[in-house]
């Protein structure tokens, strides 16, 4: 039997399709006020069938901070996919982000080592490795701490997980870039999309690395099949710039791409103007120097340790903006 953290999640959701419609036997943690038609309309966007498949999923109402429930939620449990993370830039949630993502974790490997879990997959982020020098960012890239407070916890969470591993725990960790894929559109990428369907004029003149959801989920799911443990995989299909990105989504929606640029000097300003009227309204920022800092630089990820391992044919990124546009199409 396998448990899902995170379900009602961009992976999560992702991740649980493809666990039911492998006929697997899964249970999904949710918090009391989560929503479970997210992952109806995600499903929704795979099968027609999709309350059939939706129905075999058991539901535990739960929290990753609370012991008493996660104890329940682990009966019978052998497979663990742990997605659940608190994600933002802002450090007036720094506090929230170290509860949910680091003692969240510890308390997900310590229930795991104390139930005996055979296999643990733990959804990390490209956020959590140090930037290279070099051309390319790769798994052994020394980590340097920075000012953003998503990837330090994140960071700190691994260092948990990594602990578990020491303790015993068979655990694979996989590093995601910018995950394309349908079902959110008010945060993460898809917050992206509605960004652009609205009509925008600029565009940040950063670079990363871009997946598509469903080689996020599908490498998880290989890696656990095939006992690969004690590793990390950075997963990116390809690295992009945002004005390619940005380029790509208008395009697959039928308008006008931005055409400005957005560099860090014109985002400073924006963040200023952004920090006087939240000073004034009293409306959460918008923007944060983690968030203009991220949108601005150029990295570049190395995919070459996951192919090496499973041989993994990727899925384009243009093919996965196609997709997801037609869905955002159909359902925003």
């Amino acid at each position: 039997m396998i448990l899902v953290t995170g379900g009602t999640g961009l992976v999560g959701c992702h991740l649980l399709y493809l666990l039911i419609k492998n006929n697997e036997i899964v249970v999904a943690i949710h918090r009391k006020n989560s929503n479970l038609d997210k992952v109806k309309k995600v499903f929704s966007s795979y099968s027609k069938n999709y309350n059939e498949l939706f129905s075999k999923i058991s539901w535990v109402e739960g929290d990753i901070n609370d012991v008493q429930s996660l104890s329940i939620a682990f009966k019978d449990i052998e497979e663990v996919y742990h997605c659940a993370a608190f994600i933002s830039f802002d450090k007036k949630d720094l506090a929230a982000m170290k509860k949910i993502n680091v003692e969240g974790t510890a308390n997900m490997i310590n229930i795991s080592i104390d139930k005996k879990i055979k296999k643990f997959c733990y959804v990390s982020t490209i956020a959590a490795i140090g930037l290279s020098t070099n051309k390319f960012t790769d798994e052994e890239t020394e980590w340097s701490d920075n000012s953003n407070p998503y990837s330090q916890t994140k960071k700190n969470a691994e260092m948990e997980v990594w602990r578990g591993v020491s303790e015993g725990l068979n655990v694979t960790i996989v590093n995601p870039g910018v995950i394309i894929g349908s079902g959110f559109w008010k945060r993460g990428s898809g917050a992206f999309f509605t960004q652009i369907s609205r009509g925008i004029n600029y565009y940040p003149t950063g670079k990363t690395g871009f997946i598509c959801v469903k080689d996020v989920v599908n490498i998880m799911y290989t890696l656990m099949k095939k006992n690969i443990f004690s590793e990390r995989f950075i997963l990116v299909a390809e690295n992009w710039s945002f004005k390619k990105f940005f380029h790509k989504v208008s395009e697959s929606l039928n308008l006008n791409p931005p055409k400005k640029e957005a560099g860090k000097i014109l985002m400073n300003i924006a963040l200023a103007l952004d920090f006087l009227n939240s000073l004034f309204s009293g409306r959460r920022r918008k923007l944060n120097s983690a968030s203009v800092e991220s949108s601005t630089s150029t990295s570049h990820y190395s995919n070459a340790k996951i192919l090496s391992r499973l041989n993994y044919n990727f899925i384009k990124i243009d093919q996965s903006i196609e997709e997801t546009c037609e869905i955002f199409k159909k359902q925003f």
